[in-house]
């Protein structure tokens, strides 16, 4: 694969062979980070699991203290008293069946996160094979089916992601905007690392995180040493 100027560039402020600590990579990713739009930073952290066992599965959701840095559009399933408690706590779209049939038949799909209620799952059950490839599908786990759909939406709003497994057992994360600099990058890596920390399956046996690394939508990565992280 053939990389453009910067990139290269970029890729020169980096020692492919070191392990940095946390604040020293996101220091630098941050300087590689050299495109003309606000470049988010990603978290991608390899663990010692495999994700084709139940009892192995890594997955739940988080809120960064100082967000991601984009705007979330949220579309609330929901009925009765819990859509005037939606549109109170902001969401941009609230419906039921009207937003199911929207999203069925015309394959809208203008919102980042549906949150609903454990009455509704029955309507949003049926769009499992639409919703389920792009990830959008509420779950329990990461707080988008619950009876709380006010705070979920203000939690949604204020920057809580989402963070599971994917096949070759890697978690993949936005920790926010190169424009939050080192320090903001730093709390927000540190509240998910403690998360996935935390949620450390008991069925997993030796190393648990594998090798971490972080990286800018254009730039390179930047390896952290994964013992930081104790597990």
């Amino acid at each position: 694969m053939k990389h453009g100027k910067k990139y290269v560039d970029a890729a020169k402020l980096i020692d492919r062979s070191k392990f940095y600590d946390t604040t020293e990579a996101l220091d630098t990713v941050v300087k590689t980070a050299t495109a003309k739009f606000d470049e988010t930073i990603e978290l991608h952290v390899k663990l010692g699991v495999d994700s084709r066992h139940a009892d192995q599965q890594v997955r739940g959701a988080v809120v960064l203290p100082n967000g991601t840095g984009k705007k979330v559009r949220v579309l609330a399933i929901c009925k009765g008293e819990n859509e005037k408690l939606a549109q109170e706590a902001g969401a941009d779209f609230v419906g039921a069946e009207d937003m199911t049939q929207k999203i069925q038949q015309e394959n809208w799909m203008d919102f980042d996160v549906l949150i609903t209620t454990p009455d509704c799952m029955g309507l949003v059950g049926r769009l499992g094979r639409i919703l389920g490839p792009r990830g959008l599908m509420p779950n329990p786990k990461a707080g988008t089916v619950t009876p709380d759909i006010a705070r979920a939406i203000k939690e949604a709003k204020a920057g809580k992601i989402e963070y599971r497994l994917d096949k070759t057992n890697i978690i993949h994360c936005p920790i926010g905007k190169a424009s939050f600099g080192t320090e903001k990058l730093q709390e927000n890596l540190d509240t998910l690392m403690g998360a996935i920390v935390k949620a450390k399956p008991a069925a997993a046996k030796g190393q648990y995180i594998k090798s971490c690394a972080v990286t800018s939508t254009m730039g390179p990565s930047v390896r952290i040493n994964p013992t930081k992280f104790g597990v």
